[in-house]
């Protein structure tokens, strides 16, 4: 391992509480289906790449959003358990926490069903100024994108890596200029580009200069602290792998082979993982080597964040490939 021994990261995002059902055949009418396992667990992109992140070794802080309902509090005590400092985990008065329903068939794909309370306060006022100042890396995503406009200039300003996960087409795009690392899943990239060849899209994708200084001009003196300028752009599918944007051209990195029993968080550990090894100041190849290696690890084993592996395990594989 290279670096500091113990990066610290700050994630911002959502996080909920999921009810994952295993299932021996993906639902596809309105019939009563039995599971033959059950799991309840912390997720949320956030709430999950801040786990990863914390079981790889790093120490973590979480800005989030929850309602003051009953679901809060095991929320916020199954993320401390992980080691997650949750100080910045807002409680909303009269709002509801985010909770989804996730269906696992028996080849580990996943449907998700998930209620986000629509009149949660967006606002950022109350997040720290200074995240970066106590840091090694920053991740946020596009979920609460109020968040990532906020702390992700943050990274910038300090001299520090940044992650973006865009797990679907963001809202103000804009922010894809404010991250040094933006990964995008495979259906926000085909969204965003019109695209569905991955590498050209890809491409694509980070040609896109223009439009996205355009965007982030609108951001003022936090756009200016990025200088308008993304870094590195990602996009990760599954088994197939993960590609980047190397001077100009696209490099693939394979999967990691391995039995897949639930796919559930695969890309929120991949994600976390990502900001972990470029915290450690990993060069970018063994970055997404090290993601690739932590997010197949997590698929598996059953239960969303159950699987997400130890810093150990990850390194094993990786020494073992």
């Amino acid at each position: 391992m290279t670096g500091t021994p113990h990066p610290r990261i700050v994630c911002a995002g959502i996080t909920t509480l999921d009810f994952i059902y295993a299932v021996d055949v993906m639902p596809s009418e309105p019939l009563k289906y039995r599971s033959n396992a059950m799991v309840t667990s912390g997720g949320g992109l956030a709430g999950n790449a801040a786990t990863a992140c914390a079981r790889l070794g790093a120490g973590v802080r979480l800005v989030a959003r929850l309602g003051d309902d009953f679901w809060a509090d095991p929320m916020i005590a199954e993320l401390e358990r992980d080691g997650v400092d949750c100080s910045l985990v807002r409680r909303c008065p009269g709002h509801r926490s985010p909770v989804s329903a996730v269906v696992v068939d028996p080849k580990g794909e996943r449907l998700v069903v998930s209620y986000s309370d629509p009149d949660i306060p967006s606002d950022t006022g109350w997040i720290p100024t200074d995240l970066g100042a106590d840091a090694d890396a920053i991740y946020a995503e596009t979920r609460w994108i109020e968040a990532a406009l906020a702390i992700l200039p943050q990274a910038r300003a300090a001299g520090i890596p940044s992650v973006l996960d865009a797990d679907r087409k963001p809202t103000r795009p804009e922010v894809l200029a404010l991250a040094s690392h933006v990964g995008f899943s495979a259906p926000a990239l085909r969204e965003f580009t019109g695209i569905h060849d991955l590498p050209a899209a890809l491409a694509q994708a980070s040609r896109a200069q223009g439009y996205l200084a355009l965007g982030s001009r609108a951001l003022g003196s936090r756009a200016q602290s990025s200088g308008g300028v993304v870094n590195v752009f990602l996009v990760t599918d599954g088994a197939n792998g993960a590609w980047y944007m190397d001077g100009g051209k696209v490099v693939h990195v394979p999967a990691f082979p391995v039995k897949s029993v639930d796919t559930l968080g695969a890309g929120d550990t991949w994600h976390g993982a990502l900001a972990v090894a470029l915290a450690d100041r990993q060069p970018l190849d063994r970055a997404v080597r090290f993601a690739n290696a932590a997010a197949a690890l997590k698929c598996t084993e059953f239960g969303g964040r159950k699987g997400m592996p130890t810093r150990a395990r990850v390194e094993a594989l990786l020494a073992a490939a």
